[in-house]
C-alpha cells in the first residue's frame, strides 16, 4: 500500500511523475500504445474526431524531464511517423551507449577547471592571448 504522503504528492505535484488528475485523464481518454526501457509510458487519443489531429504525450516514470524520452519515441510524439518505434526499431549499435539522465543542477554536472566549486583557478591563458586594457 503507498504512503500517504506518496498519495498526497501524486495529488499536489507534477514535477515528479503523473498526478492523479494526468493518471485519471489518460486512463479514460488515452490509449496507452507502449513503454519504454526507462518506464516512461507512451499514450494516444482513443477518439479523433474527422479533420482532428491525434493527441499523443508521455507520462514520465520518475522526475518529468523531456531529455529522458528516447529519439524513436520523440519522433512519434511528434508525429514525425505513425508506426510505433516498437514496430521498425533497428537493432542496436555496439558503440550505443545507455541513457544517462541530465546532470544540469546535481552533484553530477559538468564542472570546468575553472568552476568556482573547484577553487576558481585556472591555467593562464597562453598563445596569441592578450588581456586588454582600458585606456591603453
Amino acid at each position: 500500500m503507498a504512503s500517504p504522503m506518496s498519495f498526497l504528492g501524486k495529488i499536489f505535484t507534477w514535477w515528479d511523475g503523473a498526478t492523479i488528475g494526468t493518471s485519471l485523464w489518460s486512463s479514460r481518454n488515452g490509449e496507452h500504445v507502449g513503454t519504454d526501457a526507462q518506464g516512461n509510458k507512451y499514450y494516444r487519443s482513443r477518439n479523433v474526431k474527422e479533420g482532428q489531429r491525434e493527441r499523443r504525450w508521455v507520462i514520465y516514470e520518475g522526475s518529468n524531464d523531456a531529455s529522458r524520452v528516447p529519439s524513436e519515441w520523440h519522433g512519434w510524439l511528434h508525429g514525425s511517423y505513425d508506426e510505433l518505434p516498437e514496430s521498425h526499431l533497428p537493432a542496436p549499435k555496439i558503440w550505443e551507449v545507455d541513457y544517462t539522465p541530465n546532470a544540469t543542477g546535481s552533484a553530477n554536472r559538468y564542472l570546468p577547471a575553472g568552476a568556482l566549486e573547484r577553487g576558481g583557478k585556472r591555467a593562464r591563458a597562453t598563445g596569441d592571448y592578450e588581456a586588454w586594457t582600458p585606456d591603453a
